[in-house]
């Protein structure tokens, strides 16, 4: 594809190069990931890399970026309001668990930026806007089964949801590891349905308020 092309599509050429930056950075890590790889899969050129990005550096936050806001938008279009409080929560967690599971990428890109202990997330000025209505999602359905006196009262949401994503997150994102030291393959369909009702009972027997 040549420049004159590229500027006639600002939006699919800079899709395609997040697109193909994706997956190279998912196979090689930042360090690992190479511009011109980038580019030719991409149908461009590295001159329109660095133009919508300015550096790989700026590329790969641009990644991290789109990650997060696809897993949130996903999120925000369950609707959860006419749930029953114990059945939303339900809802919710089977969604990011999910969500895992079916983007082995997503969990990928965060173990190599949690081994960069979060630099390169700490330049995006959209990450924290990405979480918020997640959080807010689970803070409603937190407070409306307390009003009822179905769950417990004073439950921080950002806790909870960090509680709930790691449950999700651990089973996949260590599976390899996990089926080496224990025998036990949790990317087994039947495996991921007993782990997760497990969860589902754990998160919701605690939810429920004491005597």
């Amino acid at each position: 594809m040549n420049e004159q092309r590229a500027k006639r599509d600002p939006e699919g050429t800079r899709r395609r190069i997040l697109e193909a930056a994706t997956e190279q950075f998912t196979r090689f890590g930042l360090a690992g990931a190479r511009v011109d790889a980038i580019a030719t899969a991409a149908g461009t050129n590295e001159r329109m890399l660095y133009y919508y990005f300015a550096s790989k550096e700026g590329l790969y936050v641009a990644v991290l970026e789109a990650m997060y806001v696809q897993f949130a938008e996903r999120e925000q279009r369950l609707d959860l309001s006419g749930l029953q409080p114990a059945e939303a929560v339900r809802e919710l967690a089977q969604s990011i668990w999910a969500h895992f599971r079916e983007n082995p990428q997503w969990l990928s890109l965060i173990n190599n930026e949690n081994l960069h202990e979060g630099r390169y997330l700490e330049r995006s000025s959209r990450l924290r806007e990405t979480i918020s209505p997640v959080v807010d999602l689970l803070r409603a359905t937190l407070e409306r089964g307390a009003a009822t006196g179905q769950f417990r009262q004073g439950i921080d949401p950002l806790d909870f949801y960090v509680t709930l994503v790691g449950m999700g997150y651990y089973i996949v994102s260590n599976r390899f590891t996990i089926d080496i030291f224990t025998g036990r393959n949790y990317a087994e369909e039947r495996r991921q349905e007993a782990i997760s009702a497990m969860h589902l009972d754990m998160l919701l027997t605690w939810l429920r308020p004491t005597s």
